[in-house]
């Protein structure tokens, strides 16, 4: 037996998920090396230390944070290479579910589960046409992607493709409720940048929306394409004097954003309420130590024009 697939099994070994013949192989051979020897023991202690205390539970919005980048990442990734694997080493992979009992059961549950979940929806929710001939928008849990939006010129008419099983499409104006929801789940959730910039600029016809804002700001702050988050600071720029969330996020965007683009917009934005305690001392810090000489200057300047504090 090679130290390679021990090492690659060690993980396994320690949460019991190995067949009887594989465990007593990996135990035999590490009675007789050192080295696969301390690497279990090593996995072993980590392991007692992360059961020690129980791991909290991660916020609804890393959650949202960590999906869109792995989206972001996805889109840029070279495709292939499982199918590859699967195709080119069969033998590993079957090797792989041989060894791990729980795998391959968690497989035949995920595809029974699966199957029951799509024929539910499917009887339980047909298809219906509107007056209009389009699909209703479903759950936002069976979207699976946003695939297009489109506005008819001159018109508030508003065309949305989207995938479940198939992919779909529903039209309306911005005040159809089903247009509203599909646009907020493009926002946050699609792996397509432009797809996101088409939501965000057709929900900046609407900011006055409750949902629609915490959605511009929810994207100023995490979504990774500076010229969505630079349609969310347009679509923002006229809340900054009146709610406090919005001048605390484009405050954020201000001192944190990574494209200088972002931070010159955040910066025209606070200037009609530079004189708030909060927006004076993130220009006092920024007019002090800066990277960026214009930001700098801007902020500056800013200060200058406001009247002395007593």
């Amino acid at each position: 037996m090679k130290c390679e697939w021990v090492r690659e099994n060690i993980t396994l070994q320690v949460y019991g998920e190995l067949a009887d013949d594989a465990r007593h192989e990996l135990e035999q051979h590490v009675e007789r090396c050192a080295d696969c020897a301390a690497e279990l023991k090593a996995e072993q202690e980590f392991h007692a230390l992360l059961s020690q205390e129980r791991a909290s539970e991660p916020t609804p919005n890393l959650l949202a944070a960590s999906r869109m980048r792995l989206q972001e990442a996805l889109e840029t990734a070279e495709q292939g290479r499982f199918w590859h694997r699967l195709a080119f080493d069969p033998a590993n992979w079957l090797r792989q579910v041989r060894f791990s009992p729980a795998l391959a059961s968690a497989i035949l549950i995920l595809g029974f589960a699966g199957g029951v979940g799509t024929s539910y929806r499917v009887l339980a929710h047909p298809p219906q046409g509107s007056q209009t001939g389009t699909t209703p928008a479903p759950a936002e849990a069976s979207i699976t992607g946003i695939r297009s939006i489109t506005q008819e010129p001159g018109t508030n008419k508003i065309a949305i493709k989207y995938d479940t099983v198939s992919t779909l499409e529903t039209q309306g104006s911005m005040n159809d409720q089903r247009i509203q929801q599909l646009l907020l789940f493009a926002a946050r959730n699609n792996y397509n940048s432009g797809v996101r910039m088409d939501s965000v600029d057709l929900l900046t016809q609407k900011p006055d929306v409750s949902q629609v804002r915490d959605a511009l700001i929810y994207s100023l702050r995490y979504d990774t394409n500076p010229g969505v988050r630079l349609k969310c600071l347009e679509g923002l720029g006229g809340f900054v004097k009146d709610d406090v969330r919005v001048r605390d996020v484009v405050l954020e965007a201000l001192v944190n954003d990574s494209n200088p683009g972002v931070r010159t917009e955040a910066l025209r934005l606070i200037e009609p309420v530079k004189a708030d305690g909060s927006v004076r001392g993130v220009l006092m810090t920024l007019a002090a130590k800066d990277q960026s000489q214009y930001i700098k200057s801007q902020a500056r300047t800013m200060l200058a024009q406001l009247p002395e504090i007593d």
